[in-house]
């Protein structure tokens, strides 16, 4: 392939425009399981961010039981700005991803159980924002859908690759990777800062972006989104930048 592994978690760092960001374990010491799923609860009380306004109340089916978080879409990290690993440039932007051959490509690289454990629960059709990390302002530029689920990644026995892993064994591979294909630019770039700013109102007045895993989990590049926040941060790209 004309693009070495860029996508990657070892080693991921909190984006630059996040300065307050709480400081995360490097991924390298995330416990190889998923973390277990937490309930939601309705929203309750006033609005600030006015996202009430946004989606309409729906009635309540469950008779006020707590249903498990369920995950339809994605959020995928890539550094679009240049970085060695091991002697090898890391960068992959949108564009990159548009000048392949059918706008497809593997996402390789990835180095963290968890997310790993995401790559492997994404299914086919499903789409994700494509996210530029870790540059001098972070944030979501574009869309794009798996288009082949979970396979083995050839990185992980190639000695030449920054992600090379000696202990993974081709009869039991450790790490997976899937293929994406560019769907479409958004319609605006909706920053970083935007989107915690609705994060931290959410918080506080119970909105969709209240846990998103952005903020709770950000050294994270693969990151699974409710189809209630892929929704909220979709509609913004309609809106003006405030």
């Amino acid at each position: 392939m004309p693009w070495p592994s860029r996508k990657r978690d070892k080693g991921a760092v909190a984006d630059k425009k996040e300065p307050d960001a709480k400081i995360a374990k490097t991924e390298e010491e995330t416990p190889d399981k998923e973390e277990e799923e937490k309930s939601t609860k309705p929203p309750a009380g006033s609005s600030k961010s006015g996202w009430k306004n946004w989606k309409k109340t729906k009635e309540s089916d469950s008779g006020g039981e707590e249903s498990k978080i369920t995950y339809c879409h994605w959020l995928l990290k890539s550094e679009p700005e240049s970085r060695l690993e091991k002697g090898v440039d890391v960068k992959f932007s949108i564009d990159d991803l548009k000048a392949q051959p059918n706008q497809t490509t593997f996402w390789d690289g990835v180095r963290n159980y968890q997310a790993r454990n995401f790559l492997r629960a994404m299914k086919l059709g499903q789409q994700a924002f494509f996210y530029h990390s870790n540059c001098k302002e972070p944030g979501i530029v574009g869309i794009v859908k798996i288009v082949k689920e979970a396979y083995p990644d050839h990185t992980q026995f190639d000695q030449k690759d920054p992600h090379y892993d000696s202990s993974s064994r081709k009869e039991n591979p450790k790490w997976s990777m899937v293929d994406v294909q560019f769907v479409r630019m958004t319609k605006r770039f909706i920053p970083l800062s935007e989107i915690k700013a609705h994060h931290l109102a959410h918080k506080a007045d119970g909105g969709p972006l209240k846990n998103m895993m952005l903020f709770t989990r950000q050294r994270l590049s693969i990151q699974p989104l409710t189809q209630e926040e892929f929704d909220f941060v979709l509609s913004l790209e309609e809106k003006k930048p405030h």
